[in-house]
């Protein structure tokens, strides 16, 4: 199937200007001033619209998450319009506390009918626990074998829920990752949770100062949870680290010691650290508890993957991050850093992922994931297999 989008505003992320796109099939085929439209072939006009590439969201509970408070507390699955609706079009699944409900195998199966439903869905192996619990057995062996598994994650450090890991364990847990990761060509990825404990990210750089693993081996996220562990994540991403920064916080909370993802954005930014080191992501369908100072479970809410969009308007508009930058950190770099080669860009080659927005509000009007139209006119087009 042809399609050619016309008289788009191309960001991809760096700006391009006008341009039309052809797309055929499930692949960007084309990127010219004009391209001229035969009677055959589907258009869509784009005037007045920035076109970006499609957003990745590398840390998602597709299968649900939480439990903090019990079973009642375990959180929905993700729906597919969640995704599209939010201008995602490509997710990484993960397990967060509960390793016990919450399977690889369910993680391996919802990631592949997320993929049937029309979006890109990849998957890391683990959970918050070590030993981790793979799907073959070995950390390794996931990765190679597993189409859809590109690392590991996401480990717990620092968290009166982890099952504090040792510099050993974690460093072993890297090596398998980078192993398997090597041996498939996938980056493997070792995605990695940073709870509210005083160490905060002594852990990981105690792995990187011990072993011959790269700093660029670990992904630690939720770096904006409070201020501390986000200065010492300013320190750590100067040394070379990766950070990665939550968009889903609980709404009007009092003192609430979390930073909005659009302001780290901007003050890592400020500070010297390479927008490259940087991703969003929205730890959707995870459970966002709040504890009490005995670590105790006072309430409970769920993250929204549409937080990830909405961080990246506020960093635009909000703290007037340019939108080359502000793109960066929700495309291009999380492909980057995932090893996710078809995404992230739009590029003649490359995967038809595309999000049009309105150039004055950044309102999303249409999606498209592998030349398919999920959205238009800000309406889902295509739903998943269970959606009304």
């Amino acid at each position: 199937m042809i399609k050619i989008i016309k008289n788009a505003n191309v960001y991809a992320p760096h700006p391009l200007g006008m341009k039309d796109v052809l797309i055929a099939n499930d692949k960007i085929a084309k990127i010219d001033d004009v391209i001229e439209v035969p009677n055959w072939a589907e258009a869509i006009d784009a005037s007045g619209k920035i076109m970006t590439p499609g957003f990745i969201d590398g840390h998602v509970h597709i299968t649900g998450g939480g439990g903090e408070g019990s079973f009642h507390t375990r959180t929905p699955e993700l729906n597919l319009t969640d995704a599209t609706m939010s201008g995602v079009t490509t997710v990484v699944g993960v397990i967060g506390t509960d390793g016990t409900t919450r399977t690889m195998t369910n993680l391996v199966a919802k990631a592949k009918a997320l993929c049937e439903e029309g979006i890109t869905c990849y998957a890391l192996t683990g959970n918050y626990h070590v030993p981790v619990r793979t799907l073959t057995g070995k950390v390794e062996d996931d990765i190679m074998l597993i189409d859809v598994i590109i690392g590991a994650g996401e480990i717990a450090i620092a968290d009166h829920r982890s099952s504090q890991p040792t510099v050993d364990e974690l460093a072993k847990i890297g090596s398998q990752a980078r192993i398997g990761g090597m041996l498939s060509g996938k980056k493997g990825i070792v995605n990695v949770h940073v709870g509210g404990g005083h160490d905060r990210l002594q852990l990981l750089e105690s792995v990187v100062e011990q072993t011959n693993l790269p700093i660029e081996q670990f992904q630690p996220t939720h770096i904006n949870r409070n201020e501390a562990l986000f200065n010492h994540g300013v320190s750590y991403a100067k040394k070379g680290g990766l950070v990665d920064f939550t968009t889903s916080t609980i709404p009007n909370t009092p003192n609430d010691p979390t930073i909005p993802s659009s302001r780290a954005l901007k003050r890592m930014m400020n500070e010297g650290v390479p927008v490259e080191n940087m991703t969003f992501t929205s730890d959707a369908q995870g459970s966002l508890p709040e504890f009490n100072e005995k670590g105790e479970l006072v309430g409970l809410q769920v993250g929204k993957i549409r937080s990830l969009y909405e961080a990246f308007v506020e960093s635009v508009k909000g703290e007037g991050i340019d939108l080359e930058q502000a793109l960066q950190v929700v495309t291009k770099n999380p492909a980057s850093i995932l090893g996710l080669k078809q995404k992230g860009q739009i590029q003649e080659g490359l995967d038809a992922d595309l999000v049009l927005l309105d150039q004055e509000t950044l309102d999303i009007d249409t999606v498209m994931a592998r030349g398919q139209v999920m959205v238009q006119h800000n309406v889902a087009v295509v739903k998943g297999t269970f959606e009304e």
